[in-house]
């Protein structure tokens, strides 16, 4: 989303009929985005990390969507509040349940990114340590890498 159009003030809903249909088309955008993140959940879970990858369009496309429809819901609490308690109460209910949704795949992607940031550490030091020279120092201890001397890790994001 472009800064104007971020700054753009959201325009408030004005009727229950907009109000039914702004809250159905969050509802179906929630659903969306739910099954795309639970597919790159699946994906990450089972390493097919450059398949989650392919899913980033439409995560974002159905996120900028989200972003919109929530943010005429907030600009028109008011109204909702008054018009329509029982369904807000709901639409509340529904965005607790996609938050620890979203949490548990945020906790994948985390656990994800931890482990192959270790992988890489571990190759990295494996090559340094392969890279140094066997012996022993004047104090009679092996030699130990220089850290300036160590070789830079190159990796493919190309899969």
């Amino acid at each position: 989303m472009s800064p104007a159009v971020a700054d753009t003030p959201a325009r408030a809903i004005g009727s229950a009929a907009e109000a039914e249909q702004v809250i159905g088309h969050l509802m179906d955008v929630m659903d969306a985005l739910l099954g795309v993140v639970e597919e790159e959940t699946a994906l990450v879970r089972a390493g097919r990390i450059a398949e989650a990858a392919q899913l980033e369009p439409s995560k974002q496309d159905l996120s900028r969507l989200f972003l919109a429809d929530t943010t005429r819901l907030k600009a028109s609490q008011g109204f909702l509040a008054k018009a329509m308690p029982n369904v807000l109460m709901e639409l509340r209910k529904r965005h607790e349940l996609f938050n620890a949704l979203l949490q548990m795949n945020l906790t994948v992607l985390a656990t994800a990114h931890a482990v192959s940031e270790s992988i890489m550490r571990g190759v990295s030091g494996e090559l340094a340590r392969k890279a140094t020279p066997q012996g022993y120092g004047a104090s009679g201890r092996s030699v130990t890498p220089n850290p300036s001397a160590l070789q830079p890790l190159t990796v493919s994001r190309v899969l």
